[in-house]
């Protein structure tokens, strides 16, 4: 056995690694990464990130939320995509019929014009064009339904010959409709839509043109000042019918899933608590429909399982009050069997050497008896909850020296040297004396017992809030998994290994009872062929939470080898 002081090893939380503000952010040129304009920057960002973060959780746990959203957002869809379906009818309906009328009276006053044109051929051709044009504006009525240009073709240089010139601009007419008049060379109509420039004002319009002669045009300009209005109205309409049917039936969503959410959060907290350990908890049942079907179903489950909890307590308090009662009373015949035995065995050497043999596997029986016998009571008040403590300040190294010390003589046999790593200043403690040593006790004669002949190494350390031992060997190992079930009752790693120190099966178990007592952590790592560490971490105040360790679970020299993923421990911090 060799002792080497040892510095206190600590576990490092990642997350109380202080952090660097990141660069690139406005005002951190590495110097001035405090300025007023990069904290509220961060500032920013944080809030930024605590609101998504906000709103993600709350769309993953709100049923109600999801449906709501769901529904509102499907309605504006729907509602979008109708609304222009119809507004596209409504507008292909109104300038349909307005294109109608437009190309009719267009060749109204194209017929007129032609047939005036043929009566007077002889005579003012510019006074006729005036006339022919203002009677066919006279015709759109006092409203101005349309107003009427007639163009001379090209070449022509008498000018434009047009009505009110004030309302009625002649760069209305667009270029691409006069070219296509004019290359066409018929009396056939065109037609296309434009802006009348009202004296610096536009309003939509529609233009028809066509070949008058060939030394002239007649145009038709329609406003669909009218048109734009109607249209204005209907999507109006349509945009506030919309918005209020989406609100309907946000309500509607609102109020429908209210109904079905209310008794699913309602089971949902019943059974949380039935899950707590509240038995008599049921569901409000109202009415005769499927959720009422739901409630009357979960607490026909809720009787049925408090009825099966109730009978499993009762059973699992007669079995332990069976075994208590049945080691107590096997402690008499026990004492009167070991007496006799001590008996014989001081007599042994006048036996033949038969009886001899056998009378010392007699007395090995009775003492790994009596060690059962004492576990199984243990067991049995830990199970009770009749476990005390008897708390008082200690060393935790005057511990570990007196299990490492009953080991001693195991290790020798085996020809197996414990390696102490103590730190030079004391551990202090609150702890039971009695059960932390019989906790070491357990742990070293165990990792002896699977070290494969190779050294154990037992280590020491304390920080300001816990003390902490680990136990290390260097044999066959654990399997995955196998770090939670060596804590089972009579579990055992390899059925087919001789045993050599006789033990019950029970002594992890009743370890992992002491530590839990303590409020402390009791926690196995290992992996097949690189042995295995049990580490044993207790609060240094007596009811004190645990919140680390300064010991690491896994060995500094496996995890360093990048070829071990940590297993988390029921929800412990490792260190």
């Amino acid at each position: 056995m060799t002792a080497a002081p040892q510095e206190e090893e600590r576990g490092t939380d990642p997350e109380g690694e202080r952090s660097d503000p990141p660069s690139g952010v406005p005002g951190d040129d590495g110097r001035d990464g405090g300025s007023g304009l990069t904290r509220a920057y961060l500032f920013a960002q944080r809030a930024a990130r605590a609101l998504v973060k906000g709103v993600q959780s709350r769309w993953r746990r709100s049923l109600h939320l999801r449906v709501i959203s769901t529904t509102l957002v499907l309605s504006l869809l729907v509602m979008a995509g109708l609304g222009y379906v119809m507004l596209s009818q409504v507008r292909g309906g109104l300038l349909d019929a307005k294109i109608d009328t437009a190309v009719n009276d267009h060749r109204a006053g194209l017929n007129y014009a032609l047939a005036e044109l043929q009566e007077n051929e002889v005579g003012d051709r510019d006074r006729l064009l005036y006339n022919i044009t203002d009677e066919l504006t006279g015709r759109s009525g006092d409203t101005g339904l349309y107003g009427v240009v007639i163009m001379p073709s090209v070449g022509d240089e008498t000018g434009w010959a047009t009505g009110d010139e004030d309302t009625v601009q002649q760069q209305s007419v667009p270029q691409r409709l006069i070219d296509q008049v004019r290359q066409s060379g018929s009396e056939q109509q065109y037609h296309t839509y434009t802006r009348i420039d009202m004296d610096g004002s536009y309003e939509p319009a529609l233009v028809v043109g066509a070949e008058l002669t060939h030394a002239y045009e007649l145009y038709y300009l329609f406003p669909l000042q009218h048109e734009q209005e109607i249209l204005d109205l209907v999507q109006g309409t349509v945009a506030l019918v919309g918005i209020l049917l989406v609100i309907l039936l946000g309500l509607i969503a609102f109020v429908v899933t209210r109904l079905v959410v209310r008794p699913v959060r309602s089971a949902a907290q019943s059974a949380e608590r039935l899950a707590s350990g509240e038995l008599s908890e049921r569901m409000a049942v109202h009415g005769e429909d499927d959720l009422a079907r739901l409630a009357v179903s979960f607490n026909d489950m809720a009787g049925n399982l408090q009825e099966k909890i109730q009978e499993l307590e009762e059973l699992s308090k007669v079995q332990r009050q069976f075994v208590s009662d049945v080691s107590h009373e096997l402690r008499t015949p026990l004492t009167t069997i070991r007496m006799a035995g001590d008996l014989l065995f001081d007599e042994r050497e006048e036996l033949d050497t038969s009886q001899r043999r056998s009378v010392e596997l007699l007395k090995g029986q009775v003492e790994r008896f009596e060690e059962l016998l004492g576990d199984l009571l243990e067991i049995s008040r830990h199970d009770a909850g009749a476990a005390t403590l008897g708390v008082e300040p200690s060393d935790i190294r005057d511990s570990v020296m007196k299990a490492v010390g009953d080991a001693e003589q195991i290790a020798e046999k085996r020809g197996i040297k414990i390696v102490l790593r103590l730190p030079a200043e004391p551990c202090v403690a609150e702890f039971d004396t009695r059960r932390i040593n019989r906790i070491l006790r357990n742990l070293v004669v165990n990792a002896v017992e699977h070290s494969e002949d190779r050294d154990v190494v037992v280590s020491a350390a304390g920080d300001r809030d816990a003390v902490a031992v680990a136990v290390r060997d260097y044999g066959v190992g654990l399997k995955e998994g196998e770090e939670h079930l060596c804590f089972d009752r009579f579990w055992r790693a390899d059925y087919s290994r001789v045993r050599t120190t006789g033990g019950t099966g029970l002594g992890l178990s009743i370890a992992k009872e002491d530590a839990t007592l303590h409020g402390g952590w009791l926690q196995a790592w290992g992996l097949p062929g690189q042995g295995s560490q049990f580490r044993l971490s207790l609060p240094r105040s007596s009811g004190a939470e645990l919140r680390g360790s300064p010991l690491p679970l896994v060995p500094p020299e496996i995890a360093l080898g990048h070829n071990f993923t940590p297993v988390p421990d029921d929800g412990e911090d490792d260190g």
